[in-house]
């Protein structure tokens, strides 16, 4: 996965304006102070709230 160095710098969390951490290896950008994850499909950040994702993920 291929994330631009210089769109994670200006990328926000859309639920609270906040930074996000990208985590390569799940290919998902984290905002720690809510726990939300956004996937990254085919190096494009899905930026929309309904689709994010609890973080940290539950253990199966």
């Amino acid at each position: 996965m291929s994330l631009d160095p210089k769109l994670l710098e200006v990328l926000a969390c859309p639920k609270d304006k906040g930074p996000l951490t990208c985590i390569r290896d799940r290919e998902v950008l984290v905002n720690e102070r809510l726990g939300l994850a956004y996937r990254i499909d085919d190096g494009i950040p899905v930026m929309l709230i309904d689709e994010a994702t609890p973080w940290p993920p539950a253990a199966d």
